[in-house]
């Protein structure tokens, strides 16, 4: 039972969003939950209560997880906070000590299309840049993202906007610039171009 809920539960784990750590593909699933129920007729599986499952550094904690599969095999997964706090992924980034993770009222994968949808108090961190809204939704394959601030549920209060925080590109990745002033190019009478004598 544990080995069907393991296959059909691999593509909601292997989680989408950018970078993540290659090598979670290989390594074992392990599931917890309070219950587990199965139905092969309608290919539905159904994890409740306290749930976590962890495969490599990636994890996940909800208070429900429900993975169905369509008729060509492809699943989708949908992750329900509790009263104890948010549906919430955490995954290390490939190549690189950081972690991309999130929270949201729920959460949903659909190993077809590789689109995951955040749904109410959600935010996404990846390193230090970070996006909150009420719905986010994300394509692994051109690597988009869609943010949306959802309705005001005061109509007296201001509308709800979207935050995002983006850091600078590492300074270190970018070309050094010399400290002294650069030479001076010199143009040649064809109106060809060339450099000082000292630089040929």
């Amino acid at each position: 039972m544990m080995l069907r809920i393991a296959t059909l539960t691999l593509c909601l784990l292997t989680t989408p969003l950018a970078l993540a750590e290659r090598a979670d593909r290989d390594k074992p699933m392990q599931l917890e939950a309070n219950r587990i129920s199965i139905d092969d007729a309608k290919k539905i599986q159904i994890l409740e209560g306290d749930v976590l499952i962890t495969k490599g550094t990636m994890t996940l904690k909800a208070e429900r997880v429900v993975v169905t599969e369509d008729q060509y095999g492809f699943q989708k997964g949908v992750a329900f906070s509790g009263k104890d706090g948010l549906a919430r992924f955490r995954q290390k980034r490939e190549g690189k000590e950081e972690y991309m993770e999130g929270e949201a009222e729920r959460i949903e994968y659909n190993s077809n299309s590789e689109i995951t949808e955040l749904f109410h108090r959600a935010w996404v961190k990846s390193g230090e840049d970070q996006v909150k809204g009420d719905y986010i939704w994300y394509d692994a394959v051109s690597e988009k993202y869609l943010v949306t601030a959802g309705a005001a549920r005061d109509p007296k209060a201001p509308p709800p906007r979207v935050r995002a925080i983006i850091q600078p590109k590492n300074k270190k990745s970018e070309p050094e610039r010399p400290a002294s002033r650069p030479e001076r190019l010199e143009l040649k009478g064809a109106g060809g171009l060339s450099l000082p004598d000292a630089q040929q």
